[in-house]
């Protein structure tokens, strides 16, 4: 335990050696942990779900196995429309092959006037590129299945996990309070209550922002005529959930896929064109009054969160990293010997009106205070 007594440099060397137990636990146990991470964030979104029909004397276990049913019958139905939109693309692939051939053909031809390359040298170069990648494919096929399976088994065990976290609830509740301090209880009762909100706003605002983001990216793509503009639309309001670099993800897969179904430069220019706005309008407008608020962790600890979430568990770690990080500046916040990490955390202009000003005052005050002692005095 850290003692508030002790030199700076000795809680921060206790600090970063604990940071490190933890990350050598999560890249060892990614797999026992960020499961159960996502199916604790599914049993807080499906509380107030679960209390709504509690409240309505149906009991624990059919409420919470209402709320799970509801919840996969909405994951499967957006499932279900991103598949059938992709079917759609799918089912134009012969004229997407015709599409590349042609951008093929005009690529070939730029290099061979820019660069003195022929066409036989140029196929040469492609056809030893295909036989190294062709040579590597095994061992790239084998980690995707691998990877597949493990995404299926992950998907099977998320509502178990779901299940078993809302009906032993209160179990876990009075195991979290026998084992820390009586004194606490009130903070950790608050610490527990704040997190809660937190992610279910956290988590609520980023379906609304994913709802308002892809309605934006359709309406603009279809203004346009870009083809496969409900596909492209989902899939950058998807990717956007990816904090700071899924728009960019998104940007090249669309761009790339405009250019695979049309052949017309100004078309790709258009997606990209589109997506900037987008994203500026989400950065500026949508992310700060639908989830930002909500959370209140200032940009830098944000991307360096992100950037060590990715470093852990990948993609899995981006997604957790700023819940994770909104819970810890609730429990720093709480804690004295923490506060001042708690305030690294936070946003700089929320703690400026809380406590610069009120500070201030009283320096000012003080000022005056001293100012009416002295005239007493003369």
């Amino acid at each position: 335990m850290i003692n508030q007594q002790q030199p700076f440099y000795i809680k921060i060397t206790i600090l970063l050696f604990l940071a490190g137990l933890l990350s050598v636990l999560i890249i060892f146990a990614g797999d026992i942990i960020i499961p159960l991470s996502y199916s604790l964030l599914l049993s807080i979104l499906l509380l107030p779900i679960v209390h709504f029909f509690e409240k309505r004397k149906l009991g624990r276990v059919p409420s919470i196995l209402i709320s799970l049913f509801l919840s996969t019958v909405l994951i499967g139905a957006l499932v279900y429309f991103i598949a059938s939109q992709f079917m759609n693309f799918a089912d134009d692939l012969p004229a997407i092959k015709l599409q590349l051939n042609e951008h093929y053909h005009t690529m070939q031809v730029w290099v061979r006037k820019h660069f003195n390359m022929t066409m036989r040298e140029q196929h040469d170069l492609v056809d030893k590129a295909t036989d190294k990648i062709s040579q590597e494919s095994g061992g790239y096929l084998g980690q995707t299945f691998f990877s597949a399976t493990k995404f299926f088994m992950v998907v099977l065990l998320l509502p178990i996990y779901a299940f078993l976290f809302l009906y032993y609830r209160e179990m876990l509740k009075k195991f979290i309070l026998a084992v820390l301090p009586d004194k606490d209880e009130y903070k950790i009762l608050d610490v527990m209550e704040e997190s809660k909100l937190i992610l279910q706003g956290y988590l609520a605002g980023l379906m609304i922002e994913m709802a308002i983001v892809a309605s934006i990216n359709i309406s603009g793509f279809l203004i346009v005529g870009i083809k496969y503009a409900v596909f492209l639309g989902i899939l950058a309001a998807i990717l956007n959930l990816i904090p700071y670099i899924g728009m960019l993800i998104a940007a090249i897969i669309c761009m790339m896929i405009t250019l695979t179904s049309s052949s017309e430069l100004s078309d790709v220019i258009w997606t990209l064109g589109i997506l900037i706005v987008v994203q500026f309008i989400d950065n500026n407008i949508i992310m700060p009054k639908v989830v930002s608020g909500r959370v209140r962790v200032n940009a830098l600890v944000s991307i360096v969160g992100v950037l060590i979430g990715g470093a852990l568990s990948g993609i899995s770690g981006m997604f957790l990293s700023i819940p994770v990080i909104a819970i810890l500046k609730a429990i720093f916040e709480r804690l004295e010997p923490l506060k001042p990490w708690g305030m690294l955390l936070g946003d700089e202009n929320n703690h400026s009106s809380k406590v610069s000003i009120p500070s201030l005052s009283k320096a000012g005050n003080h000022k005056n205070d001293q100012h009416k002692d002295n005239s007493d005095q003369k």
